[in-house]
């Protein structure tokens, strides 16, 4: 024990001695290459040991040359974490804000909100947002409008299509001219109509039915003339007031 205490001694007056020796620009940069490393709070590594200079700086061989350091891959922080340490080279986080943060702005936990009248979203547990668009019906008509405060549009309006460029009802045949009929029909097994409407020429009477409405028209003059024959007998049956005594 006492001879172990005796070389510490003369250790210490050798390196005494030589810090007496060195000018100050050689001891700031550590004149101790081919002996042994030093870190920042006086402990000696031999040549070959793995050290860490201090404790947030990265792991270093002490060589003859002096210390080799390398920096590790460290793993990556919460990008929300608001207190970092340094531990080993390595960034490690200690504290992690209790807020989201989506586009810029800060939500508290479970909040909802919307970025737009179809997207809503909501800062979960987990810091997390999550985000969902909602999904609109088929639209069954070309002229939807949009309310506010509504994501989807609606049919004001009700069911139609178009026939050219003029808007019709669906469910009604409409003469879009004295040739023209057009009317909308639905797609199949649905309800909604298609954008277009279908349309073909318009019924003309044959002579069948030109010669049925002639004698329709005959017998009504008839029935007409029967009551002017009727009437005209009434007339006569009446007494003449010339011919009374």
């Amino acid at each position: 024990m006492h001879s172990l205490a005796v070389c510490m001694w003369i250790l210490t007056l050798r390196a005494a001695a030589e810090f007496s020796s060195r000018s100050e620009l050689e001891y700031e940069f550590g004149d101790y290459r081919g002996r042994w490393c030093i870190d920042e709070q006086g402990f000696v590594y031999a040549i070959g040991e793995v050290y860490q200079p201090s404790p947030a700086a990265c792991p270093c061989t002490c060589t003859e040359d002096g210390p080799v350091c390398f920096r590790p891959k460290c793993p990556r922080i919460h990008p929300r974490c608001t207190r970092v340490r340094y531990r080993a080279c390595c960034p490690v986080c200690e504290a992690v804000s209790k807020v989201c943060v989506h586009g810029g702005k800060t939500y508290r936990l479970l909040e909802e909100f919307k970025l737009s009248r179809c997207e809503k979203c909501r800062c979960e547990a987990n810091r997390e947002v999550y985000c969902s668009v909602a999904g609109c019906p088929a639209l069954h008509c070309v002229d939807p409008t949009y309310e506010p405060n509504h994501c989807c549009p609606v049919c004001k309006n009700g069911p139609n299509c178009f026939a050219g460029n003029r808007i019709i009802p669906a469910g009604e045949r409409v003469e879009i001219d004295e040739r023209m009929v057009c009317y909308c029909t639905y797609r199949d097994g649905t309800w909604q109509t298609q954008p277009h409407a279908t349309c073909e020429p318009r019924q003309q009477p044959d002579e069948e039915d030109s010669s049925k409405q002639m004698e329709e028209r005959e017998i009504e003059s008839e029935r007409e003339r029967e009551r002017e024959r009727e009437k005209e007998r009434e007339r006569e049956l009446l007494p003449r007031l010339d011919v009374i005594p």
